[in-house]
């Protein structure tokens, strides 16, 4: 597992994190394939990154984490933005963990219509129709379990992005690290499974950084996080720390 020592003290200037009723920064615009789409950071920003979220949409955390994106660096600029893949209609989150059969029922029918398959075809136009209004953009992205599967898949030849970070991603394939072909960083918790994770680690060629975050949860980046606990509330903002370092050295 690389360092990704060296970069810019910079980038670990984090605001203090917000344990409950955390208020955004930035705004909703229907921008990018006429999606609404979350936007925070300086609209000059000559680098952007995509977020792609988990399958719970627009969570707090999960907001907070773009806002930490686009303002904890002060060496390095980024516009972020979150496209609503879902169209409003999000799981709901009372169905995660599925242990009851009512709560496998909804999930299991959720899913069909939105594979991670679906959003990768969007990304082009999403990225088009953003740079028609801000401008052209050296683009990284970052995904959220059913996210970071879509950004495994967009990361292979022909790839918009110039380095892509994920969390918790979920759907863990070899052979979709075997195609990457930037930079990738991923984070894992300790409900992935530590084989599949080794493995697609093996398999990638490219520079990485991948670590198992062994005492967190699925979705502790996202919208499963429980800010209101001091350890899971440190370990959320270390990971941010860790994306915006490996940031700063590949894009």
């Amino acid at each position: 597992m690389e360092s990704i020592d060296g970069h810019s003290e910079a980038c670990c200037n984090i605001p203090p994190i917000i344990s409950k009723g955390y208020q955004h920064k930035g705004k909703y615009e229907t921008i990018g394939g006429g999606l609404k789409t979350y936007v925070t950071g300086p609209a000059d920003a000559k680098t952007a990154i995509l977020i792609i979220y988990d399958i719970f949409g627009f969570f707090p955390q999960t907001l907070q984490g773009a806002d930490i994106l686009a303002t904890s660096d002060k060496e390095h600029s980024y516009q972020v933005f979150m496209p609503d893949f879902f169209e409003g209609e999000p799981a709901d989150i009372a169905w995660y963990p599925p242990e009851t059969e009512e709560q496998k029922t909804a999930l299991y029918s959720w899913f069909p219509s939105r594979t991670p398959q679906t959003a990768v075809p969007k990304i082009p136009k999403i990225l088009k129709d953003i740079e028609d209004v801000y401008g052209k953009k050296t683009w990284g992205a970052v995904g959220f379990c059913w996210g970071g599967k879509v950004i495994s898949l967009a990361s292979g030849p022909d790839t918009p992005f110039k380095a892509t970070v994920q969390a918790h991603p979920g759907m863990i394939d070899p052979a979709d690290a075997e195609k990457i072909t930037i930079p990738v960083c991923m984070l894992a918790s300790k409900d992935e499974s530590l084989s599949e994770v080794e493995a697609w680690e093996k398999a990638l060629k490219v520079e990485k950084h991948v670590e198992v975050f062994g005492d967190q949860i699925h979705g502790w980046m996202s919208a499963r996080s429980d800010l209101k606990d001091e350890k899971v509330k440190k370990e959320y903002e270390r990971g941010y720390g860790i994306f915006l370092g490996f940031f700063a050295k590949y894009l």
